[in-house]
């Protein structure tokens, strides 16, 4: 293998490379990868679990032979597809889970055909060490978050793109983890990442955010959906100065028919979010919340559902979580763009004092 060297996760610099090919298998993909790396799988999913099985239950050397035969077939397959037309300058750099046969096998075919090629020493398992470690060093560099509170519905997702607009830092949590953080709030257009992709495309942000000036995040609790925030990034946020939003409950109700379509276009959705909860709530509070749902008392429903359920657990999570009373409480009469884009330009203000 004339061409081909190995570099450690540590020294690379992925713009150096044409593509960050990942030979895993799909499901593997999946769970998380590389940034801006694509899945050119020398075993699927099923030929993976079938070379598994010859392993356990048959013997290395005749698993060898069989994946030695699909692993050939499927490189050849890439050739003639995705590779067919790159031209001999072409340098990728190729990986699979521990740095072992699947991308060397990969790698030796590519260096054939004349191409420049680099290994990731150890795979992707190597990879998401440095990331662990990475983000564990990271955090170290004396962040200094602003904690966005406030009750259900009082635009604290909002407020933070029009920060940003400000030219504010923020961190959208819940944008990253696809979803908006309650039980009634998972985005049901898209599925959550996994618990390691979530951990990498947060230190990929914080990477690029300066830990010198203030960035803002939406109070959360320590889970987003089915992810945890990390524990070390969860302390910070947990010591953090917090920002209070205080909105009458009217302009919280307005504001959540407006932006949750399911409280209003469908009905059996809503129903079934809200088994979610029923355990924590009596059952005649329960009860009255079908009730209105099934009456179209779409009003009626997002104001008690506030005021009997989300108010009282904000709160007394709010109080377990952050140690200080909030450093400046701001009020809004309505929510929509003018209001947030005056608010953020207040507090951007009130921080230049």
């Amino acid at each position: 293998m004339r061409h081909i060297k190995y570099i450690p996760s540590k020294d690379i610099h992925l713009l150096e490379y044409n593509d960050i090919i990942d030979v895993r298998s799909p499901l593997e993909f999946a769970e998380d990868h590389l940034p801006d790396s694509i899945n050119l799988p020398v075993l699927s999913n099923s030929e993976r679990e079938e070379i598994g099985t010859i392993y356990k239950q048959i013997n290395p050397f005749e698993a060898r032979r069989r994946g030695a035969a699909l692993v050939s077939r499927n490189i050849a397959k890439h050739l003639e597809s995705y590779l067919l037309n790159k031209e001999k300058d072409y340098e990728p750099l190729i990986y699979c889970w521990r740095g072992g046969e699947r991308s060397k096998s990969m790698a030796t075919v590519l260096d054939s055909i004349g191409w420049k090629t680099t290994l990731l020493g150890g795979g992707y398992q190597a990879y998401r060490k440095h990331i662990v470690e990475s983000f564990d060093n990271i955090l170290q560099s004396g962040f200094h978050f602003k904690i966005i509170s406030g009750l259900t519905g009082s635009g604290k997702t909002k407020l933070l793109k029009h920060l940003n607009d400000c030219d504010m830092q923020t961190l959208d949590l819940e944008g990253l983890a696809a979803h908006r953080g309650s039980a009634l709030g998972d985005e049901t257009n898209m599925d959550q990442p996994s618990q390691k992709m979530f951990e990498r495309i947060l230190y990929e942000k914080l990477l690029k955010l300066n830990a010198d000036q203030p960035i803002f995040l939406e109070s959360e609790s320590s889970r987003i959906g089915n992810l945890q925030i990390p524990s070390n990034f969860w302390t910070i946020m947990k010591s953090s100065p917090v920002l209070e939003l205080n909105v009458d409950l009217k302009y919280r109700v307005n504001f959540l028919l407006s932006e949750y379509d399911h409280f209003t276009e469908d009905k059996e959705l809503l129903k079934t979010k809200l088994e979610k909860i029923k355990h924590l709530k009596a059952e005649s509070v329960f009860n009255n919340w079908i009730s209105m749902v099934e009456k179209n008392n779409h009003q009626g429903f997002v104001e008690s559902i506030l005021k009997d359920h989300y108010d009282a657990a904000y709160l007394s999570s709010r109080r377990k979580t952050y140690i200080s009373e909030p450093d400046h409480t701001f009020t809004m009469n309505e929510i929509n763009d003018n209001s947030l884009s005056e608010l953020a330009k207040q507090i951007a203000n009130t921080l230049k004092q």
